[in-house]
């Protein structure tokens, strides 16, 4: 998932929203980017554990969209309140992932300007799933910019369900009273109010009758925290600088000069004025010192909040002043009246509770978006019309050699169980593979397995290893050897796995076969195909090769007698994926698995090995190296750097002394990669490290709906 806010207020209106999707979606990667500076220091601050990455928004350009795309693949993309991009959103739509647009909102100042350009907009505007405004009057702008009417829902304003922050206050505090002064702001334009000045020239008013009284002045923007300190200078009153701080703060100023603090801070407060209202700035958010339970002063400009502002006013909740000589007598009076305080701090605090729930109602949307997309992030390029006529050229002729094979195909005296995919590249049929020979050995079977052996450097007639064997990877490839140091089958390898499968029926007369990579293998008879959909990728970019990347049309599914997602997430239901396989193929159960780690291994001594908090650097060459990538988050190990290689890449001496110098310029004690990946490095690759270990990552396949798949297997093995 890829949320986008711009800077701080949309940052910190993301950080209940992202708990609740973290809470329901534990395995899902999420994705925050920023447009500005401070945004994204905020961000790093208050999401950094959250967040699987943290960036700045692509430039308004589709290469750069695209490259994002295809860097995160995400599912759906989240803009929060007003950021509209025509081809951000264009391209997060044409590749299939769900837009939403969440806490919407047009602006007073803003209005004037998207209502003109309504003939623009409208077309944008079409693009999301779903725009959820904060209030009725936002529904009513965004449909006068030209969103489909069915499209905008008022859902409330995430802004009330930030929480009161529960952590202590980064500093301790010593003071009778304290008056926050917070998010102060220049003025909008000539003649208008500077607001750090408003706030010095009422505490030099209050200071002769609060001796104990501690201001802590907060300005909006880190470029305004020295001229605020040479204001402070200049009218002659002692501060402290929060950066550089010794011990507690403590009357008379406190100069709150970092960024990502000002939530934890407002417990402390007796008093808080909020920045940005007594400016023409349209006001900031009143709601974090209200759910804090604070009493509240506002100017009169409240235009960018006008409905919470409404509502505050109506509740009593907030006092507002319309002149900055008013600033010093609203501090005073409430100053002087604890029990007002309270009350006006009450109000506030019940109000901001009783509007809570909009981010609830967001993340159920966002979810149930996300499980409704289904993307594809290498889909037509500039090349299609090229390419397109060469695909019908490809199902044409797979469509005679489909009705050859099928006629000719050869039965072995054994029962067959085929596991393959519909699309090019990995889909995780190995450990699905192997999972099913380790079921079947444990249920007191003999599984043997039959593939290729993609890669092999020795002859390519059959070979033959019984269980327990080993061979050289020369002899099997990589992914055969896999098989083979798994032990839990004999393996049978070559081109023509009829003639693998009569042999090792002879040799070591196994009870089951598995076919491996054999849904298009037809020239082999079998009892049952498992076909393999990769929830990461479901079909292959949804076009034939070479315009796309399956290996045949859809309705291929159709002879599939079940179905298993690899690489799913505990929880998710899958809908749109299921639809599909269900238009095409509604008898067959599906099932649902990931891979699951278990363990490190040391490349040089086999011994298992552990990744310390350390930088490290990553290679794989497989199938879908996202799947790597994804599967590395999952462990929280953020590699320095990453790199890709082809499937079945044999790595050359100088590509992995290059891959080891890296990792040595960066600090990393580590390369990690994956165990088939392993096989390909040259024979010497621990000694051409050096002083930077290998090693590789150990996987099993983990199936969620583990009995009923075990009861197919067996029911399927049985009836043959």
């Amino acid at each position: 998932m890829w949320l986008h806010a711009v800077s701080v207020g949309e940052v910190l209106s993301a950080v209940e929203l992202m708990k609740q999707l973290r809470a329901t979606q534990p395995s899902a990667p999420l994705y925050v980017s920023t447009t500005t500076l401070t945004g994204r220091a905020v961000a790093e601050d208050k999401l950094r554990d959250m967040a699987a990455g943290i960036f700045y928004l692509p430039i308004d350009y589709g290469f750069a969209v695209r490259r994002v795309l295809r860097a995160i693949r995400p599912n759906v993309v989240v803009i929060l309140e007003t950021e509209i991009w025509p081809v951000l959103f264009r391209t997060v739509t044409r590749t299939g992932c769900a837009l939403l647009i969440v806490n919407g909102r047009i602006s007073d100042r803003a209005w004037p300007r998207y209502r003109r350009m309504r003939w623009f907009f409208r077309h944008v505007l079409e693009l999301p799933r779903q725009i959820s405004v904060q209030t009725e009057g936002d529904r009513e702008r965004y449909l006068g910019t030209g969103a489909p009417e069915e499209k905008v829902i008022v859902g409330g304003n995430l802004k009330y369900d930030a929480a009161p922050s529960a952590a202590p206050a980064p500093f301790e505090v010593q003071a009778d009273l304290v008056w926050i002064a917070a998010s102060t702001t220049a003025p909008a334009g000539p003649g208008d109010v500077d607001e750090d000045d408003a706030v010095i020239a009422a505490f030099r008013q209050l200071a002769p009758y609060f001796p104990g009284l501690l201001l802590i002045l907060v300005p909006r923007k880190p470029e305004r925290f020295d001229g605020a300190a040479r204001k402070l200078e200049a009218a002659g009153i002692p501060f402290v600088r929060r950066s550089e701080i010794a011990g507690p703060a403590e009357p008379p100023v406190l100069l709150l000069d970092t960024l990502g603090e000002l939530n934890s801070v407002f417990p402390v407060a007796d008093v808080v004025f909020m920045g940005g209202t007594m400016a023409n700035r349209g006001g900031h958010n009143i709601l974090e010192p209200a759910a804090a339970g604070k009493p509240i002063i506002i100017g009169p400009h409240m235009e960018n909040f006008a409905a919470i502002a409404s509502e505050f006013r109506a509740a009593g909740a907030v006092v507002e002043i319309t002149e900055p000589a008013d600033l010093a007598a609203a501090v005073r009076g409430l100053l002087l009246d604890p029990g007002g305080r309270a009350e006006l701090g009450s109000r506030a605090r019940e109000l901001a509770e009783a509007k809570r729930g909009a981010t609830k109602r967001a993340a159920e949307a966002i979810i149930d978006a996300r499980d409704l997309a289904l993307p594809r992030f290498y889909g037509r390029g500039a090349a299609y019309p090229v390419l397109a006529p060469l695909a019908l050229l490809w199902k044409a002729g797979n469509h005679w050699k489909q009705r050859r094979d099928f006629a000719t195909a050869r039965s072995l005296s054994t029962a067959v169980i085929s596991v393959g995919g519909i699309g090019m590249g990995g889909a995780g049929k190995t450990p699905i593979a192997l999972y099913i020979a380790k079921r079947l050995a444990s249920a007191g079977l003999r599984p043997a397995i039959l593939t290729r052996g993609y890669g092999r450097k020795a002859s390519s007639r059959a070979l033959l290893v019984p269980a327990g064997r080993q061979v050289s990877v020369d002899q099997t490839g990589d992914e055969a050897q896999i098989f083979v140091r798994e032990g839990y089958a004999d393996t049978g390898i070559s081109p023509d796995r009829f003639d693998a499968g009569r042999r090792l029926e002879n040799l070591t007369h196994p009870d089951i076969f598995i076919l491996d990579d054999g849904f298009q293998h037809r020239r082999l008879r079998r009892d049952c195909d498992i076909v393999l959909i990769d929830s990461l990728d479901p079909f292959a970019g949804g076009a034939l090769f070479p315009a796309g990347r399956l290996r045949e049309p859809l309705t291929a599914l159709a002879r599939a007698d079940a179905f298993v997602l690899t690489r799913s997430e505990p929880g998710r239901e899958y809908r749109a994926i299921r639809r599909v396989l269900a238009r095409y193929n509604p008898q067959a159960p599906v099932f649902h698995s990931r891979a699951h780690p278990t363990g490190w291994v040391n490349y040089a001594t086999g011994e298992p090995a552990r990744v310390d908090g350390g930088p490290v650097v990553a290679f794989c060459g497989i199938g879908n190296p996202h799947s790597f990538w994804q599967t590395l988050g999952d462990l929280n190990v953020k590699p320095a750097f990453a790199w890709t290689f082809d499937d079945h890449h044999t790595y050359t001496t100088r590509e992995l002394q290059r891959l080891a110098a890296q990792a040595r310029d960066s600090g990393a004690a580590f390369l990690l990669t994956t165990r088939k990946d392993s096989f390909n490095l040259p024979p010497n690759a621990a000694e051409i490290a050096g002083s930077v270990s290998i090693l590789w990552l150990d996987i099993d396949a983990q199936v969620f709906e583990e009995e009923e798949f075990s009861r197919f297997i067996s029911d399927v093995s049985a009836k043959c």
